[in-house]
């Protein structure tokens, strides 16, 4: 099953009201192997629910986005994307890729969030939900890796964020705001730590 490694930036926290202004995604075989990196700017239709909170997170204002696409133009480039890198061929015409990428599983770091702003914008230009009902989910991983190996007498970080987790492994984002593909990368390469470490872990043999 491919996983595509997703991060979404918004112009604030509620899917119902707020709005994608950035996708970020990085896509992977099914032995984890990258098959390449997608990266666009959304214009968003509610621009009075663009935030001067959401700005300082990723650094886009509203001019900033003002020759980017529009949400309903995004999906389906998205979509066609994804058949692309994973050299899956679709008939021509064929607007359901539903068949295509119902086994693509959606990955981040706390990536129900991210799912339901996604969702909510398949929902609004009510296009059907192509992707996998399974997710992973970086947080929650982190959350009990994190506690076997302080059980373990291992030092772990106090926090969950993405960045406390990147750091835990050695990495980090090259400034301090937030780029949806950056973060997709850093999520990947924190998933495969994270994979790499639960390999190596034996139980005793009873």
């Amino acid at each position: 099953m491919p996983f595509l490694v997703l991060d979404l930036e918004m112009t604030g926290p509620e899917p119902d009201y707020n709005e994608i202004v950035q996708i970020g995604a990085v896509l992977f075989d099914d032995e984890w192997v990258e098959k390449g990196q997608y990266l666009t700017n959304v214009y968003p239709e509610n621009e009075d629910a663009f935030s001067s909170a959401s700005e300082k997170i990723h650094n886009l204002s509203l001019s900033d986005l003002e020759d980017a696409p529009m949400m309903y133009d995004v999906l389906p480039e998205l979509e066609e994307w994804i058949c692309k890198q994973l050299g899956i061929r679709v008939p021509p015409g064929q607007l359901d890729r539903t068949p295509y990428l119902r086994n693509v599983i959606l990955c981040g770091q706390s990536v129900i969030n991210d799912i339901n702003f996604l969702k909510e914008a398949y929902r609004y230009e009510k296009l059907k939900w192509p992707f996998s009902r399974v997710l992973l989910d970086l947080h929650t991983l982190s959350y009990f890796l994190f506690r076997i190996l302080r059980a373990n007498g291992r030092n772990v970080p106090d926090r969950l964020s993405l960045t406390a987790i990147a750091s835990y492994f050695g990495f980090a984002r090259e400034d301090g705001f937030h780029n949806a593909l950056e973060d997709s990368v850093l999520t990947a390469r924190c998933l495969k730590e994270v994979f790499k470490l639960s390999e190596s872990m034996k139980l005793p043999v009873q």
